[in-house]
């Protein structure tokens, strides 16, 4: 069996979600997180632009290679072959951060690689519904435009809908509780909510 993904270099609201995904799919959840966690490092802000394109190229071309052929160096290569031969699925998102850096779109291909990669989870983990996916992706890209969910998240993809939910909280700003936080991240968590 596969060693789980470690978690030390994900984002706490990554760690939170993760708590939610049933543990036959935690895997594939941590892979998914990790691998947003390096494209986003690799196209952050400041760095050369070239050398970005060069750092996500690298990654595009180990999507598009069986995983027999990964490098052993890189953990989260490793653990991407819980996708079980859809890890090309996730070139969007590749794409779409390469569309950012260069200024081609206003995130437009980043949030439509994002779609495309969580309903390859969705698929992956055996969900037949996915408008839930899909409106919680678009949620997490645009939240101010957020309304409610179309169905319940299914359980398989419950991380989702907390990520949603600390996406939604944070636009939405305004006078919080700690406790009034917690209680939404929970009903998202235990309700698909």
């Amino acid at each position: 069996m596969q060693e789980p993904v470690p978690t030390e270099g994900l984002d706490p609201k990554h760690r939170i979600a993760l708590a939610y995904a049933p543990k036959s799919a935690r895997g594939a959840w941590q892979a998914l997180l990790q691998f947003e966690r390096k494209l986003a490092d690799a196209a952050r802000p400041g760095r050369d632009p070239i050398m970005v394109q060069l750092r996500l190229a690298w990654w595009r071309d180990r999507l598009t290679e069986a995983p027999e052929r990964w490098p052993v160096s890189e953990p989260v290569l490793a653990h991407l072959k819980t996708w079980q031969g859809t890890h090309h699925r996730l070139s969007g998102i590749v794409d779409g951060w390469e569309a950012s850096i260069v200024g081609e779109d206003d995130g437009r291909a980043l949030a439509e690689g994002r779609i495309t990669a969580y309903t390859a989870l969705a698929d992956l983990l055996g969900v037949t519904s996915q408008d839930a996916v899909r409106a919680a992706v678009q949620h997490i890209d645009d939240p101010r435009s957020a309304g409610p969910l179309p169905s319940p998240m299914p359980r398989m993809m419950r991380p989702l809908a907390v990520l949603r939910a600390f996406a939604v909280r944070e636009a939405k700003g305004g006078n919080t509780t700690p406790f009034t936080d917690l209680a939404r991240i929970m009903r998202a968590g235990l309700l698909g909510r």
